[in-house]
């Protein structure tokens, strides 16, 4: 899979910002052109007050944004399953690194993408 777009699940808008470990309920994403390295940073704000549904709003707002690829560390069945509707690649378990370290893996084809979701519904593992 060629992608030109990387979305990670983020604490921050740089980097050098840590990787958050959950998709649908994280902070925002950073959506890294592979070509340039430059970041453009998706605000995921809408989807932490969400009483349900969230990942499903962030699987769009990462949709929106180009990427074809999605690096977090945790993604439930809902999310997964509109994530992969949109034809977006997942990469799970991605987490305890910052943005850059991420994708520099997934560079380097050391983050295998997943099949299917690594979290129950509801945020439960």
């Amino acid at each position: 899979m060629e992608a030109k777009k990387v979305a990670v699940s983020s604490e921050g808008p740089t980097l050098g910002d840590r990787v958050d470990p959950r998709f649908g309920r994280a902070g925002g994403f950073a959506v890294v052109d592979l070509e340039t390295m430059e970041v453009e940073y998706v605000d995921n704000g809408t989807s932490q007050t969400m009483a349900q549904g969230a990942g499903i709003q962030a699987a769009e707002n990462v949709a929106n944004a180009g990427a074809q690829v999605l690096l977090s560390g945790y993604v439930g069945p809902k999310a997964f399953a509109a994530l992969e509707a949109a034809g977006i690649a997942v990469g799970q378990d991605v987490d305890g690194m910052t943005v850059g370290e991420a994708v520099q893996k997934f560079r380097n084809g050391e983050i295998p993408m997943a099949e299917g979701p690594n979290r129950q519904a509801g945020g439960r593992a």
